[in-house]
């Protein structure tokens, strides 16, 4: 069968928080988005709605003074986005084309021009492969296995009970001291006898009391029942040989996170490790008319509340762009659909063809004359 074309002002590409919200913002202003995708895949860890559809209890997103649960408030950030018109569609993109717009992306079935383009692909947490860690039903990842201190180190299930951290890095320093709040003790496993973290964050964990450092240790298996949750960790010395079980309430696997842009690599500007670099001042990337939001963008904070403020802006920015109006670039100057530069003292513009004209109130130009 041949390939179907479609034409669309906005496409994003993510159904996180997000690019939900994106999608909503969108919708509202009329410019009928088409939001993409990839079909859930056991393998591939892909799950429609992101992160927070393996995560129970979510307490700490504005509005559910009770909580909600994690799924459910993807539901509802899927409803709104529907409400107003939201288009889904779930495909696996294997091309995207961002030399010229509109934007090509291609996929099994379609090929899909986009005026702008919306990239609220999300990061994924690195994991261990090892039995146990898998999301439930099976294994207990949402059940006493996490990825985010800050998401779930409140939740009651952790409070005053003994958990355990891996990693040896900033990101697993970070964790073990953060979830001391609330834990009566945090033991850090960790494959080698020295960490990779910065000297700053190594000094606070060592400093504090409540975390016990479990050196040349390699986590084997989680393990737990359904009703309970996670009970212990099956650990194995790599110096001696030995093994043996360590009971624990959870596990909080601090590895590092992969933001899923290979798709993009080689056309928009990202860090050492692929996040994407978005203007301090927009989400703006490197290529006028693609905006970037969500964790694909941000490796600092990482939350559902966050990720929908910058969907929010994003979806502004779009709208910005479509309606002609000027746009914050990474090299802090502004740019339009037309290609106008405009610079960063806001003085002049650079049209197209390279020409500059004064951008102030002719009344000033004439006082200046």
């Amino acid at each position: 069968m041949p390939m179907q074309t479609l034409d669309r002002e906005v496409v994003i590409i993510g159904s996180g928080p997000a690019g939900l919200t994106a999608a909503i913002y969108s919708a509202r202003a009329n410019l009928k988005p088409l939001l993409i995708d990839a079909p859930p895949d056991a393998e591939k860890q892909t799950t429609p709605g992101g992160q927070l559809m393996i995560t129970t209890d979510v307490e700490n997103y504005p509005g559910f003074a009770s909580g909600i649960q994690g799924p459910e408030l993807m539901v509802q950030f899927r409803a709104q986005a529907e409400r107003f018109g939201t288009e889904f569609l779930e495909e696996w993109i294997s091309e995207a084309d961002l030399s010229e717009r509109p934007f090509r992306l291609q996929t099994d079935n379609y090929i899909i021009n986009a005026e702008t383009l919306i990239i609220a692909t999300g990061a994924s947490a690195k994991w261990l492969g090892i039995p146990g860690e898998a999301k439930v039903p099976n294994g207990f990842g949402g059940n006493g296995v996490s990825a985010c201190a800050t998401c779930d180190g409140p939740l009651p299930g952790f409070r005053n009970e003994e958990l355990v951290v891996v990693g040896g890095g900033d990101t697993a320093m970070e964790e073990a001291t953060f979830l001391t709040r609330y834990a009566s003790k945090v033991y850090l496993i960790h494959r080698r006898d020295k960490l990779r973290a910065s000297k700053i964050m190594q000094d606070k964990a060592f400093k504090n009391n409540k975390i016990e450092f479990v050196w040349n240790t390699a986590m084997e298996e989680i393990l737990g029942d359904a009703e309970t949750g996670v009970t212990g960790v099956r650990l194995h010395n790599l110096q001696s040989g030995e093994k043996r079980v360590l009971p624990c309430a959870g596990v909080f696997i601090a590895i590092g996170h992969k933001p899923n842009t290979d798709l993009f690599k080689g056309q928009l500007e990202m860090d050492e490790v692929g996040y994407i670099k978005t203007s301090h001042r927009s989400t703006a990337t490197n290529v006028p008319g693609v905006f970037a939001c969500g964790d694909v963008q941000d490796a600092t904070y990482r939350q559902a509340v966050t990720a929908a403020g910058t969907g929010c802006m994003a979806a502004l920015d779009s709208e910005r762009f479509l309606d002609h109006l000027p746009i914050a670039t990474l090299e802090g100057d502004e740019i339009t659909i037309e290609g106008e530069h405009i610079t960063p003292d806001h003085k002049a513009i650079i049209e197209p063809d390279g020409s500059m004209i004064p951008n102030q109130p002719a009344e000033m130009a004439a006082e200046k004359d």
